[in-house]
């Protein structure tokens, strides 16, 4: 489903130049994003004469607060590859995905994610990169403890005790800190049955499912010493994944990006599929970050041109290997679960079917997201209650979504 561009086809002979912001997926100046854009942005101008695209990249601390910047200066990009896109399509901001793309290229997105870019059943946000979660171990460790990767709750509460008696820091890392709260929140949803929202999208924050699996939580893991040192509310994810990279964690929630970092330090580790309450957990959280196209300053014919560029399958495999991440197409990702150079992204791959994404479509997410990184912690606290924190959170989910 290959676009093939011909530099043909925009019409019109004035000069046009495109300006995107895009979020920076590396970790130095050698490795940022600025490199794949621009030689991405060189490509396609060799083709286009007309058309300058002009990328400015920013860390993911700044990428989303410079665009609103912009948006709330009157000075909108032509394109923004950020974090979401819910708000902006409410304000009718933004063009539809079928208002630029071709049709068998919006066709190709892998259909969770199409979804998950919809605003009232309408494709605003087009996916740009994703990734979902597994459970991460270190075999050294799970060898002295004489354990096995757990497949179930009681299985990694009995393996994180055995971790503990053999002195392991932090037998499962707990993440429930105000850096990325939401996610390992909605990975242990899922294991549980629940989720944010219901079957019909209305959010079911404090739905059964989910109390008891936070009870679980509290009771058989926190209650026990068997998440370390650091209460979890105040272990903030990127911390915990630099202790698994030290050789402190047994096993924690991690997403591609921990394989690299892992590797590098010398640890020896194994992935799994989410442990459930009976069994392999029924899904796992997919992320995906999302390319939007504005609509004050028109070119939405060469926006379009470009996008469909953007999307070719070498360009997406590019950007999706460079940064260990998953492809958004359909067509991407069949090549990378058929080749061997991709084999180490395989247990992600295979999770990226059965994931499901954040409520991203619903323009209250980012308030209750908020409030989950601030707040989740405290329903496994020593003296917190799940029922009461779960109750909170709904409560302010309910009159953020009834405000909109």
């Amino acid at each position: 489903m290959t676009v093939v561009l011909g530099g043909c086809g925009l019409g019109g002979s004035d000069e046009v130049t495109l300006r995107l912001v895009a979020a920076d997926y590396g970790d130095d100046a050698g490795s940022s994003s600025q490199k794949y854009w621009d030689e991405l942005v060189s490509a396609y101008e060799a083709k286009h004469p007309g058309v300058t695209v002009d990328v400015s990249v920013h860390s993911w601390n700044d990428v989303d607060r410079k665009v609103r910047e912009m948006v709330d200066a009157g000075k909108a990009p032509d394109m923004a590859q950020i974090g979401a896109y819910a708000d902006y399509a409410a304000k009718d901001l933004l063009y539809r995905a079928d208002d630029v793309l071709s049709i068998p290229v919006q066709a190709n997105f892998v259909s969770q994610l199409a979804t998950a870019g919809q605003v009232s059943s309408v494709q605003y946000g087009m996916p740009f990169a994703s990734s979902t979660r597994v459970l991460f171990y270190n075999k050294t460790l799970f060898a002295q403890a004489g354990i096995t990767p757990p497949t179930t709750w009681d299985e990694l509460a009995a393996g994180a005790a055995a971790l503990k008696a053999e002195g392991v820091k932090y037998p499962y890392a707990l993440p429930l800190g105000p850096e990325e709260a939401q996610a390992e929140t909605m990975q242990w949803m899922l294991s549980g049955g629940g989720g944010y929202t219901d079957t019909v999208g209305s959010y079911g924050i404090d739905s059964p499912q989910n109390v008891d699996t936070f009870t679980w939580l509290k009771d058989e893991l926190v209650g026990k010493g068997l998440t370390g040192p650091v209460a979890p509310g105040d272990l903030n994810r990127a911390d915990a994944f630099a202790a698994f990279t030290e050789g402190d964690v047994g096993m924690l929630n991690g997403h591609p990006s921990l394989m690299e970092a892992a590797a590098k330090k010398g640890v020896k580790f194994g992935m799994v599929p989410t442990p459930g309450a009976e069994g392999e957990s029924r899904a796992t959280l997919g992320v995906a970050d999302w390319m939007t196209a504005f609509k004050q300053n028109g070119h939405q014919e060469e926006i379009g041109d470009f996008l469909d560029f953007v999307y070719e399958d070498e360009n997406v495999l590019d950007f999706s290997r460079r940064y260990d991440l998953l492809p958004v197409t359909t067509s991407a990702f069949e090549v990378m679960s058929g080749s061997e150079q991709d084999a180490e992204l395989r247990p992600f791959l295979d999770e990226l079917q059965l994931s499901e994404m954040y409520p991203v479509g619903q323009t209250s997410w980012a308030e209750v997201s908020a409030a989950v990184k601030k707040q989740m912690g405290r329903a496994v606290a020593p003296g917190g209650s799940p029922e009461d924190v779960l109750g909170r959170l709904q409560s302010l989910a309910m009159r953020a979504e009834s405000a909109e």
